[in-house]
């Protein structure tokens, strides 16, 4: 089984995943767009990821690689019926893409929190063996405002309705975040970008805090991460 797995900045890698997927065997190729790296023909791979990143859907203009990506995106769903699975950004590159609306929050969503499976969520394969209630890292500004042609919802968190969604049989996008390492936390804070928008939400310190945090609930994000990742493998094989 090989994945090509699409990043947007160094430090949004899929995590915990890339255990999982030495552990099992499974290869993959990295693309780092905002890099100028190309991505290539989806013949040979067997499911694409698309992980977040500081920009968003609309950046056109300053990012054009995302036109590029959504195309792709488009492809593997529309056309091929690839598996799909996007993480934050690549959750809202997916409804983009495909006839749905992103647009900014009047709040950002920050800071360790749950997301609560819908009915659609607690029986799709995706989730099976989880919790209704799972724990999360959310950092986003912008959201899944409509989803697309065939789009469902299958979690929700109190402020923002779309954290899970499945277009067609196998794509997936999870606006919020439980691929974590012990080293997520510094790695994105040192994007100005992510720090400036922790802190807005936490207030100052709140990075030190949000480490620590992190760091107690690093077992059970391991666990879920874990089981949403060989839910996501058995749709492939």
């Amino acid at each position: 089984m090989k994945l090509l797995v699409l990043q947007h900045i160094a430090v949004e890698h899929p995590g915990v995943w890339h255990d999982f997927m030495r552990a099992g065997g499974v290869a993959w190729d990295t693309v780092e767009l905002d890099a100028g790296e190309a991505i290539p023909a989806l013949d040979g791979y067997d499911a694409l990821i698309s992980m977040g990143g500081p920009m968003d859907v609309f950046d056109e203009t300053e990012h054009p690689w995302l036109r590029e990506e959504k195309s792709i995106v488009r492809e593997a769903v529309r056309e091929r019926d690839m598996p799909f699975l996007g993480v934050c950004l690549g959750h809202q590159l997916l409804a983009d893409a495909l006839d749905g609306e992103v647009a900014r929050m009047a709040v950002p969503e920050v800071g360790l929190m749950a997301v609560t499976l819908t009915p659609a969520g607690r029986a799709d394969p995706l989730f099976d063996g989880l919790d209704e209630r799972l724990a999360c890292l959310q950092w986003h500004g912008c959201e899944i405002r409509t989803p697309p042609t065939g789009g469902e919802y299958l979690a929700a968190s109190d402020i923002c309705p779309s954290q899970a969604i499945r277009v067609g049989r196998r794509a997936y996008g999870l606006q919020f975040h439980v691929e974590l390492t012990g080293e997520t936390v510094a790695e994105w804070g040192a994007i100005p970008a992510y720090e400036q928008s922790l802190e807005t939400a936490l207030g100052s310190g709140a990075l030190a805090r949000l480490d620590a945090d992190i760091a107690a609930n690093l077992p059970q994000f391991n666990a879920t991460a874990e089981r949403i990742y060989e839910n996501f493998i058995a749709l492939i094989k």
